[in-house]
């Protein structure tokens, strides 16, 4: 394949942009000001969360953090794994192809931390589970929003099953970024979610100019 068809390729594709954290890091206020933010740019954009964005997600999304559903740590991280890859398949896959950005509301970089650190499955043993389901749909920039456990707690509104876990799994999974990160700092950044939105959604859109271009 030539350069000039690459480029033209790389054109098309839209961009997959993930937003990462712990309980109550702001990731859901985030991305949808992300959102706004390149549609109001001329970019067709679509936020999508995990667990959920398709039918079946949903449901799944409902037994996950049901606070009265018993699951152990392998079966969740099975769940997680199944919710993404029908999101991958059914909304994700088919969005980037047709050239729309796309903001989550976490990503596959979740599990890694959350079932692979904050659970002691390996964040390696958690990646290989997710990548036969998600044929090659990982995210272009992974920003993961850094806030201490014990404030990001205190802003849930509604606690639910791994919110409940407490502030030491919060711990372990926030380490677990850390750790991500530092290993991939090419597609994983990190950005103090300590501050006002505005500060972190700033921050955050420049990230996105700097690292993917195309947005104005």
């Amino acid at each position: 394949m030539t350069e000039s068809m690459t480029t033209a390729d790389d054109r098309r594709r839209g961009r997959y942009i993930a937003l990462e954290g712990i309980e109550g890091a702001g990731k859901s206020t985030v991305a949808n000001h992300i959102v706004a933010r390149l549609t109001d740019a001329g970019i067709d954009a679509l936020g999508v969360r995990e667990p959920g964005g398709t039918g079946a997600g949903e449901r799944i999304r409902d037994i996950l953090l049901d606070t009265a559903t018993e699951l152990g740590s392998w079966g969740e991280a099975m769940l997680f794994a199944a919710a993404r890859a029908q999101l991958a398949a059914e909304r994700i896959g088919p969005a980037l192809s047709a050239g729309t950005w796309i903001v989550s509301d976490r990503s596959v970089y979740s599990s890694l931390a959350y079932q692979g650190g904050g659970r002691g499955l390996g964040i390696e043993a958690v990646r290989a589970v997710n990548e036969a389901g998600l044929c090659g749909v990982w995210p272009d920039l992974v920003i993961v929003l850094r806030v201490d456990p014990a404030r990001g707690l205190a802003r849930q509104e509604v606690e639910d099953r791994i919110g409940a876990e407490g502030i030491a799994f919060q711990q372990q999974v926030a380490d677990a970024f850390d750790r991500i990160a530092a290993q991939d700092p090419d597609r994983v950044v990190n950005v103090d979610a300590m501050r006002t939105v505005g500060e972190v959604v700033d921050e955050v859109y420049g990230l996105i100019q700097q690292r993917l271009g195309s947005v104005t």
